[in-house]
């Protein structure tokens, strides 16, 4: 996790954002149907950066891997774009970190034996390498029954790129595309006309599976708390955290 104008700011990621209050009572939710996960032999995951996989996906990375299923995760970047001022890490060496961050998540998540793809395509160009991008995940999703990527609305470049990439190679595949959401809980409101809700299902999460996300997440210390320095400051701050420790994920069919 590293438009149209908004309260005065180009870009809606950052402006400030839907509290998740507002989302807590919003009378949609009751209006989602709910998806069986599986069964499925082997799922394909794929995230723009390290992080994007846990934060959309990661309760239901968890159900999969306690019902068996084979996870491959797919980090299309490394992510190292993340603090490009920052003085306490170089790009170099975030790199490092979040692949452990990844691993670290997937182990709190039950999914330690799941394979980590690494495709290490540059942090803000996805869509540059888009269709080299869609090829190599093309290779990967052979044989799986169900690809999960990014959504192609999210407001983001590398996460809409990495969305349509996946959906083109698992079209290619004959294989199912689910497409969750990120930064569309924080630049979206309750019912907003440019979220396809009609193609939006619920993903339930056990108190149990909600407390091995919340430890996922925890792990991704760089993106949470970093350092003090405006340079160092948290991708995701409390607020932000807040839309993905629900008990319940979303996914668009």
């Amino acid at each position: 996790m590293t438009g149209p104008v908004d309260g005065g700011f180009a870009d809606p990621i950052q402006a400030p954002g839907t509290p998740e209050a507002e989302w807590q009572a919003w009378p949609g939710w009751a209006g989602l149907p709910e998806t069986a996960l599986g069964p499925f032999d082997r799922v394909v995951v794929v995230a723009a950066h390290p992080d994007d996989e846990v934060l959309g996906f990661g309760g239901a990375i968890a159900l999969l891997a306690a019902s068996g299923t084979e996870v491959t995760v797919v980090a299309v970047t490394d992510g190292e774009g993340s603090h490009p001022d920052s003085d306490l890490i170089s790009p170099s060496d975030l790199v490092k970190v979040r692949a452990a961050e990844t691993r670290a998540a997937l182990a709190e998540l039950g999914a330690a034996d799941s394979a980590v793809v690494r495709l290490q395509v540059p942090d803000t160009k996805v869509a540059v390498y888009e269709d080299e991008v869609t090829a190599r995940i093309a290779r990967l999703v052979d044989g799986a029954d169900l690809v999960v990527a990014p959504w192609t609305g999210d407001v983001h470049g590398d996460h809409e790129a990495a969305g349509r990439a996946a959906a083109r190679a698992a079209a290619s595949a004959g294989v199912v595309c689910w497409l969750y959401p990120v930064w569309m809980w924080h630049w979206a409101a309750p019912g907003d006309p440019r979220v396809p809700w009609r193609r939006a299902v619920r993903i339930p999460l056990s108190p149990t599976v909600l407390d091995r996300k919340r430890a996922a997440v925890a792990q991704f210390v760089s993106q949470i708390a970093l350092g003090p320095s405006p340079g160092d400051a948290a991708i995701l701050p409390p607020e932000e955290l807040a839309h993905h420790l629900r008990d319940r994920e979303v996914v668009f069919r």
